[in-house]
């Protein structure tokens, strides 16, 4: 075998079982096979000058590279079973916990020593949410930054290198069993060891799916979160960022009894575009360098989608109401709140007139032409909502940014050590639809890691 261990995609699943694998055992022989770059050469070509929106590279650098998509995000970690994925469904809530705070333990001692870890516990937001029916999950949330998060993974990149092989630009095309272990596919070469972790993230879920389909792997379909984004000033929300910084917050709609939650808030943040498979959606980011910081807040709402029998492509219906996004607004559509509701689209002249200055260059349009109108009533509602916990929220010059997908992977059937049918392939991350999130896909690494060097030191 040319390898021990081969893990394919370099996001923070992969980090964290290499990081672990080489802690515990310098002698192993491991690679990681990237589609993307390294993480000094990730650069998205949008400056807002020159490039002012998606021109599609090859390899999207906020999607892909050495630290996922989680590189350029805003660096939460949330320390909570609450929500991130499901990961201690299968190795028990009290570790999953544990492995979650040693992550965040090795991101402190890694650059991020001095960022604030924040908390739900005591929070009078509680008792305020449940009287105008919303609730407040509870979670610690370790906020690092854009900037420091970069700084993080930066330190464990100058770690590994000595340690690990690493492939960058090195999408693998095949998965492949072989007598004793696995071999990887690449352009012009193949690659063989006796154990594989894949961790492709959630831009690798189509090719997941090939994978599943190739090696016989049974899966079940999964969700789509589907939503838009908020953006308006950060005095809003100040009450509850100030305190818990990233606040998740679910409703149940009147109408339809959907439930709509917030996600990925940024105070003082940016809301940026991101490509996924050639589709044009939104996200956020915010620094923890205040010159870095704006004047707005961002965040998520999203309302999650499940499908039954006979329909199982849950990521090919978020696909489609992303495109036709793309295709009447070029790439993110703007809309003011007002214009919204009053049933016409939004216009540069009334957002240039409004009081919340956007932070992304993106088309005014008309969103209740994109999302369905389940989804947009639900929205609407959840705005009016959070409005009687943040006062302003429902102002007409409330900017909605959309489409924001979150894809999410098919569950991939493993076992409680995150092991497939085949012996040795492990799935985790955010590609096995079992985490969703930073804290959780680090701990499914960490998890997976002392899984193989346990069995290597029992061997």
């Amino acid at each position: 075998m040319d390898y021990d261990v081969i893990i394919i995609g370099a996001g923070p699943g992969g980090i964290f079982a290499a990081y672990e694998l080489s802690k515990g055992d310098p002698d192993l022989r491991i690679a990681i096979f990237e589609t993307g770059k390294p993480l000094s050469e990730r650069r998205c070509p949008i400056d807002g000058v020159k490039v002012t929106s998606c021109i599609h590279c090859e390899s999207c650098s906020i999607m892909s590279g050495f630290g996922g998509a989680g590189a350029f995000s805003d660096g939460k970690y949330n320390i909570t079973n609450d929500f991130g994925g499901t990961l201690h469904s299968y190795i028990g809530k009290e570790r999953a916990i544990e492995l979650m705070e040693y992550v965040d333990q090795i991101n402190l001692d890694n650059g991020g020593a001095g960022t604030k870890l924040y908390s739900t516990a005591n929070a009078s937001l509680k008792r305020t949410c449940m009287e105008n029916k919303l609730k407040l999950l509870d979670a610690h949330v370790r906020h690092l930054g854009t900037d420091i998060n970069l700084v993080v993974l930066g330190r464990l990149y100058d770690t590994l290198c000595p340690k690990v092989d690493m492939f960058f630009h090195t999408p693998v095309e095949r998965v492949e069993l072989v007598d004793g272990g696995y071999r990887v596919q690449v352009q012009g070469a193949s690659y063989t060891s006796g154990l594989c972790i894949i961790s492709a993230g959630r831009s690798g879920s189509k090719w997941m799916e090939q994978v599943c389909r190739d090696l016989d792997i049974a899966t079940e379909s999964n969700r789509v979160d589907i939503g838009v984004r908020l953006e308006l000033p950060a005095e809003l929300f100040s009450h509850i960022t100030d305190e818990l910084y990233e606040s998740k917050i679910v409703y149940r709609t009147e109408k339809f009894e959907d439930k709509v939650r917030t996600f990925c808030m940024n105070p003082h943040g940016i809301v940026v575009s991101e490509n996924t498979n050639g589709i044009v959606t939104v996200n956020g980011h915010s620094y923890e360098d205040p010159d870095r910081q704006t004047d707005n807040t961002n965040f998520a709402l999203l309302v999650s989608k499940h499908f039954s029998e006979p329909f199982s492509d849950s990521n090919g219906y978020g696909e489609s109401i992303a495109r036709l996004s793309n295709m009447l607004g070029g790439g993110v559509i703007v809309q003011r709140f007002g214009d919204l509701i009053r049933g016409r689209r939004s216009t540069h002249e009334r957002i240039g007139d409004g009081f919340v200055t956007p932070t992304l260059q993106a088309e005014p349009g008309d969103l209740s032409l994109v999302l369905p109108k389940r989804i947009m009533d639900g929205i609407i509602e959840m705005v009016y909502a959070l409005d009687k916990i943040a006062p302003g929220t429902a102002n007409d010059d409330t900017l909605l940014y959309g489409v924001e997908v979150k894809f999410y992977n098919m569950h991939v059937a493993v076992n409680g050590n995150l092991e497939s049918c085949h012996e040795g392939l492990y799935v985790i991350g955010d590609c096995s639809g079992v985490t969703h999130s930073l804290s959780h896909a680090s701990a499914s690494g960490v998890y997976v890691a002392r899984d193989i060097l346990q069995k290597r030191n029992a061997g």
